[in-house]
């Protein structure tokens, strides 16, 4: 794959590609690309990213593996019913849902594979190779959009690439979680990583040293949509007004499939990690901050988060503020999945590698950067969009 020069043909690997965000993003590219609906919640479509050398909607081919059967059509109906997805867009989109489907691969199930990691590991190197040669793509971007995992044990392997290569090979040892196989085939082939999740995936010393030694650039962890957005908005406005937070607690509402996940404790110990250190970052370690997670089926894909803040003013005096936010969770991710495939792609075609940190406005638990006040964030993403538009002399090695 090219590494030079603007992005091109770019490909969007979604690993579980049949889900709810995958398939609001994927309906949502096809729509753009007709011109059938606005580019509403697409950072890199506003003005100030008109520069920036970013993959065109029309230069985007997706493909995906997944371990469910549903096909995209189907989803997307249900998405409708739901209503989340415009009925009157199912006819236009349905053949450009068909021909992603048709590109979405067996993914890995540790439940039903037999053998060793390494070779689950290369058949899933092989498809993205694949992919890439198939459609004649100057890279391949792989995104990681399946079900929050439960946090994994560092294991001694999980520090050394050779060891962990020996390991993998071991049919009766999986050492590393779905995540980090899926980001472990992606630097084998090639590929830059997002993860969408908080789940392990590249967070583990040994694949980023192979990311390292393979120039490639990878971004994460855990997209920021709903209640955390809100919360790295409004606690800066707390800190430089001087005003004492002295509690913050919040509840989340929430069905659908990540509902039935997060009722796993496990699962839900990821996303509360990612969750709760935006606050303790922002306002200090002091401050109380209770937070919960409930699963409510009925609620399907609309999430909703309360959040009640107790803070001390002028004289002691003691006030609160609550704060209400209800959403579609997959509408409020979809288009940051699409921003951040061109993103990575451009950051790819440049000849970045490693953590992406300029990214992290689109992130609970950023990797590669402390800052999770939103509006720094978002200078720095800013800087970092023009200086990709408008490189300086000598740039463009890998950095």
């Amino acid at each position: 794959m090219n590494t030079t020069g603007r992005p091109g043909r770019t490909g969007l690997w979604l690993i579980g590609a049949r889900g709810s965000v995958a398939t609001t993003a994927v309906s949502g590219l096809v729509a753009l690309r007709h011109g059938l609906v606005e580019a509403t919640g697409c950072v890199t479509e506003l003005p100030a990213f008109s520069a920036c050398p970013l993959p065109a909607w029309d230069e985007v081919v997706v493909g995906g593996h997944d371990i469910v059967s549903t096909c995209l059509p189907k989803k997307a109906e249900l998405l409708a019913d739901a209503g989340l997805l415009p009925h009157r867009l199912l006819p236009s989109i349905q053949p450009g849902l068909t021909a992603v489907d048709a590109e979405i691969r067996v993914g890995y199930d540790p439940a039903s594979h037999r053998g060793a990691q390494a070779d689950a590991a290369r058949r899933l190197a092989d498809d993205l190779r694949d992919f890439a040669d198939r459609h004649a793509l100057e890279r391949v971007v792989v995104v990681n959009v399946s079900s929050t995992e439960a946090p994994v044990t560092l294991l001694p392997e999980h520090r050394d690439p050779a060891a962990l290569a020996a390991a993998l090979s071991d049919p009766e040892r999986a050492p590393l979680p779905p995540s980090s196989l899926s980001a472990y085939a992606a630097l084998l082939a090639g590929c830059p990583y997002v993860d969408f999740t908080p789940s392990t995936g590249m967070r583990l010393p040994a694949l980023r040293e192979l990311a390292a030694e393979r120039a490639l650039p990878y971004a994460g962890s855990d997209g920021k949509t709903g209640e955390t957005l809100l919360r790295t908005a409004l606690a800066p406005m707390f800190t430089t007004r001087a005003l004492r937070v002295r509690s913050w607690a919040g509840t989340n509402l929430l069905g659908g499939g990540d509902g039935a996940t997060l009722a796993d404790p496990r699962s839900a110990a990821s996303k509360l990690e990612s969750k709760s250190g935006v606050l303790s970052s922002l306002l200090g370690e002091d401050v109380t901050a209770p937070l919960h997670i409930d699963n409510v089926p009925d609620l399907g894909d609309v999430k909703t988060a309360w959040d009640h803040v107790s803070f001390e003013g002028f004289l002691g005096a003691r006030m609160t503020m609550q704060v209400t936010w209800t959403g579609y969770d997959s509408a409020l991710a979809a288009p940051l999945v699409l921003d951040l495939t061109r993103l990575t792609a451009a950051a790819h075609a440049a000849g970045h590698s490693g953590p992406l940190g300029a990214l992290a406005f689109f992130f609970k638990d950023p990797d590669g950067n402390p800052e999770h006040g939103l509006g720094e964030q978002y200078r720095q993403l800013l800087s970092w969009a023009n200086d990709l538009a408008f490189p300086a002399a000598g740039e463009g090695e890998a950095r």
